[in-house]
């Protein structure tokens, strides 16, 4: 299996989420890349089947996956 990663709140100190769902994402340096100054951290096991994929949360749309540097430029 995969690892999943997930981002953490600044002030809540907890796993973000998009109703009701922890947002995960496979690859820890897209998200330390689109979420900068977020804290990233291992998805907790028991988030996983619950979680949904940071590629179909709504505010991701306009972004391809996986990310693409000519995109970035």
């Amino acid at each position: 299996m995969t690892a999943l990663w997930a981002l953490v709140g600044a002030r809540s100190g907890e796993v973000l989420s998009y109703q009701g769902r922890a947002i995960v994402h496979g690859d820890r340096a897209e998200l330390e890349f689109l979420f900068p100054a977020s804290r990233v951290v291992p998805c907790p096991t028991d988030l996983v089947a619950t979680s949904m994929p940071l590629s179909v949360h709504p505010g991701m749309a306009a972004v391809r996956f996986p990310l693409r540097k000519e995109d970035y430029r």
